[in-house]
């Protein structure tokens, strides 16, 4: 059976487990949630991923994610920003 679902930051927090519900935390702490939101859509641009493909991404490419938010290794927001 094949289903499509469309989510927001909180359905995808309810559909998360392990190391992707703490990236979410982070994100959430960090005030990024629409811009975590833009950065999965272009991710996924040209695909409709799984819960399970989605919920790794976040879990296992952390970093990456981290790093187009403008987070630093531990989720938090950079020091330029906090400056401003």
């Amino acid at each position: 059976m094949y289903i499509k679902k469309d989510y927001g930051f909180e359905e995808l927090k309810d559909n998360s487990w392990s190391g992707a519900v703490d990236t979410l935390e982070d994100i959430e702490k960090a005030d990024k949630e629409e811009e975590l939101m833009e950065l999965l859509e272009q991710v996924f641009f040209d695909e409709i991923p799984t819960d399970t493909e989605v919920n790794d991404y976040l879990w296992f490419e952390r970093d990456e994610i981290y790093s187009n938010l403008g987070l630093n290794e531990n989720g938090e927001l950079e020091e330029e920003e906090e400056e401003e």
